[in-house]
């Protein structure tokens, strides 16, 4: 219940956040667990013994699996502040929607395109790329790749993204369920085993096709197919880029990370991001160019983003 007179006043956040009745979800994360270690121990096993194409690397998947295990752990040390963040926009929604398979189905939709863009974002400003680097560092591509997840996201603050649609009426218990949902359907998508889906599937939603060329560090596949669940966002909005046979994507990073250490993978860009702005000195507006401008991008104009390595390979 919103308290007060003015429904749309910022209220005394600690008293109505822990009044709130939050609706209840399972999580989809959780019961999907036993889905996530039956597939990944078949798809290793499967391509271990030449029964189906890919690559395994046991140091590069156990790092993968630390990577998720560590960022279990940061997502439920630092849940319940993130969700008091959400609660903050919850308190000046402009309408209260009731919980039912129609808005559950609008808010999934409406979650996926927040994603589409939280995404586009974490490749395209060096700051929230420090984060979500952790996810392309490996050189494979199978189902554990899905698990290298990042420890630092909760406190990029790119979560906010997310705040109009709790202020449009989506409880942040709704969209954390949606959200589960979301990325349970992206752990698939993340193999070589799977070649192509039907043409009418690989139109309308994101695929392993796809979601390879993501993956890529070749110069036409780079910042592209930003989609979680729906590939039509991509398609909308100009970055979709269909998956070549005759280029295999190559996996990884432009500048290949080249360790297994879960600190390094975990940190390292985060690190280079501050040690870059120390070696400018005191130049606050260069500091903030570097943390909102695309990976690879330079003060002083020696560029290597996106954009410039394209140039060079003449796309």
């Amino acid at each position: 219940m919103v308290c007060g007179t003015n429904r749309h006043s910022l209220p005394e956040p600690v008293l109505h956040v822990s009044n709130e009745r939050m609706p209840e979800f399972v999580s989809p994360t959780i019961i999907a667990i036993p889905f996530f270690l039956i597939s990944l121990s078949w798809e290793w096993w499967a391509v271990a013994t030449g029964r189906a194409g890919g690559r395994y690397e046991t140091k590069d998947a156990l790092t993968s699996i630390l990577m998720g295990l560590g960022n279990v752990v940061v997502n439920t040390l630092t849940g319940a502040i993130f969700l008091y963040m959400m609660m903050v926009f919850w308190q000046i929604r402009l309408f209260e929607l009731p919980v039912n398979f129609i808005t559950l189905t609008i808010a999934f939709i409406g979650y996926d395109f927040v994603y589409y863009w939280k995404h586009r974002f974490a490749h395209r400003m060096r700051w929230f790329w420090a984060e979500h680097v952790t996810h392309h560092s490996s050189e494979h591509y199978n189902l554990s790749t899905a698990l290298r997840q990042p420890w630092v996201g909760p406190f990029t603050g790119l979560i906010l993204v997310g705040g109009p649609l709790v202020m449009l009426g989506f409880h942040p218990a709704v969209l954390a369920f949606v959200g589960g949902l979301n990325l349970v359907y992206q752990y698939w998508i993340h193999t070589e085993v799977i070649g192509r889906m039907p043409p009418w599937f690989e139109a309308v939603f994101n695929t392993p096709s796809h979601h390879r060329v993501h993956h890529a560090t070749n110069p036409r596949y780079l910042d592209a197919n930003y989609a979680g669940v729906f590939i039509i966002w991509d398609r909308m909005f100009g970055s979709f880029v269909e998956e070549d046979p005759s280029e295999p994507p190559v996996y990884g990073l432009v500048t290949q990370i080249k360790t297994f250490n879960p600190l390094r993978v975990a940190f390292q860009e985060m690190a280079f991001l501050f040690r870059d702005c120390a070696r400018d000195g005191f130049r606050p507006l260069t500091w903030f160019r570097r943390f909102t401008n695309p990976p690879g991008w330079s003060p002083d104009g020696n560029h290597q983003r996106t954009e410039d390595i394209k140039r060079s390979a003449g796309l």
